[in-house]
């Protein structure tokens, strides 16, 4: 679907369909409901403590974690929640992994008989909460077929064979880099960059400066991919060399005028990871800035680096990166080189679409997941209509009740707590503090195995065929190529 056209915005269409059938298909169809296996669950999360995370009461992971982060001195970079075996989420009742608990209590019923047949045991998203301080690596992750490939050659770096594509929705002002700039801006990178251009080399160079606006397709790339390549692959001395030039110049340049944003990001960056490629690297991509609530898709083969804010994450359940820049970790420079798709276009900004008072749903082009924001005033409430897929419930802030059918638990829902919500239960939140209660939702965009041929004037005089997708009552057609 990473090539799908989304076609509602365009015709209109929305839950007015008459398509009240469309869940009719066999995969779909109610099944068994065990009530000892269908309670909400509160989870605990895993913590990742990795360098580039923000420390004590600065981090957003540490605060929902119930930790300062004070006492041990330790970055909070990354709240897990899920079932990948790297993290886990567990029971916080028990303790028991909620990967083990599925499996023991049987996947069909909890995760309802489509999303089970189609992955296992195990929850096909990966949901997460990240507290940048510092740059992540500049980094890309692979298809299905590469990364089946990485893990069987590389199983201690390349940890499974799946794919990750993935959202990040802003919590606070959030800052990326994705994907590769436009030519025109690539040219002018060439023009008043002297230290990439004597990376590049004069041939590289001499090809990008000749290419045209308009003119795309494998040209275009093909010298984009060897330019890009050149540079990440220049010698360590080399490297290094031209990066000091770069500070030196850039010093000098902002005394006498205002340096360019991308120009006050490479010397952030430079001091952050002192003489690295990823400093030059940078001015190969976009500069991204996302306000809270507004998100951003990274499909696979597309190169990106998260530099400072904090996000709800969620993705494909993977922890498949190949790495190139910006980092102490593990680099695998010339996959990274190989892979990449070298589109050059800025990318989609998501605001989200309303599904009901106080919610808003982030639909990307992955079947794997959907992630919904709500935003509920004191003593508001709202119903979530049951899905035939699981979910992963996130109270960021504020306190009230989760309801549900055999609830485990009195259903207090507080700043930082985690539930399980299984297939087919209707879940009802209510915002009983003094303040705002904000809560995310993950879940799985549920595929709908039946086409619909429309005529879709004036954008085609020839009828298309369309997929249509259903999560939680909101229709979406997508251009079947």
């Amino acid at each position: 679907m990473g090539s799908s056209t989304t076609a509602s915005s365009r015709m209109g269409l929305g839950l007015g369909m008459g398509l009240g059938n469309a869940l009719a298909p066999s995969e779909l169809e109610s099944e068994p409901e065990p009530e000892m296996t269908r309670g909400v669950l509160r989870l605990s999360g895993a913590v990742q403590h990795y360098e580039w995370g923000r420390r004590g009461g600065d981090s957003l992971v540490a605060r929902l974690a119930g930790s300062d982060g004070d006492d041990d001195g330790r970055p909070y970079a990354e709240l897990w929640m899920g079932t990948h075996p790297s993290a886990p989420s567990s029971l916080a009742a028990s303790g028991e992994s909620l990967r083990e608990w599925l499996a023991r209590r049987g996947p069909a019923a909890l995760l309802g008989r489509a999303v089970a047949a189609r992955w296992g045991g195990d929850l096909p998203f990966l949901f997460k909460v990240l507290s940048v301080a510092k740059a992540l690596s500049i980094q890309a992750h692979p298809d299905r077929e590469l990364a089946r490939a990485l893990h069987a050659l590389r199983p201690a770096t390349y940890r499974d064979g799946n794919h990750k594509p993935e959202m990040a929705v802003a919590v606070t002002e959030f800052r990326a880099l994705c994907g590769f700039v436009g030519i025109q801006e690539l040219k002018d990178v060439l023009r008043t960059v002297p230290e990439v251009r004597e990376l590049v080399g004069k041939e590289e160079a001499a090809k990008l400066m000749s290419a045209k606006e308009h003119d795309g397709g494998i040209g275009v790339r093909s010298y984009l991919q060897s330019a890009f390549t050149k540079l990440m692959t220049a010698s360590k001395e080399t490297v290094s060399e031209a990066v000091l030039k770069l500070k030196s110049r850039l010093n000098v340049d902002s005394k006498v005028r205002t340096l360019t944003k991308k120009e006050q990001l490479v010397l952030s960056l430079e001091m952050q990871y002192p003489e690295d490629v990823g400093v030059l690297a940078a001015f190969f991509f976009n500069y991204v800035k996302l306000s809270p609530g507004e998100a951003l898709y990274i499909g696979a083969n597309e190169p990106h680096a998260y530099l400072s804010g904090e996000c709800v994450e969620c993705m494909a359940t993977s922890d498949n990166v190949v790495r190139a820049g910006l980092t102490p970790k593990y680099i695998d420079v010339q996959t990274l080189c190989s892979m990449l798709t070298y589109n050059q276009s800025f990318p989609e900004i998501l605001r989200g679409v309303p599904i009901q008072a106080h919610v808003t749903r982030y639909t990307p082009p992955s079947e794997e997941f959907e992630v919904d924001r709500c935003l509920l005033p004191p003593g508001e409430s709202v119903a979530m209509s049951p899905v035939p897929g699981p979910s992963i419930f996130l109270v960021m802030t504020g306190e009230g009740e989760i309801e549900a059918d055999s609830m485990l638990d009195e259903g207090k829902a507080k700043h930082g707590d985690v539930f399980f919500v299984p297939a087919h239960t209707e879940v009802k939140i209510i915002c009983s503090g003094p303040g705002c209660m904000q809560l995310y939702r993950a879940g799985v965009l549920i595929i709908v195995r039946q086409k619909w041929v429309l005529r879709c004037e004036p954008f085609s005089s020839y009828p298309r065929t369309y997929d249509l997708i259903h999560g939680n009552g909101v229709f979406t057609l997508y251009e079947d190529k």
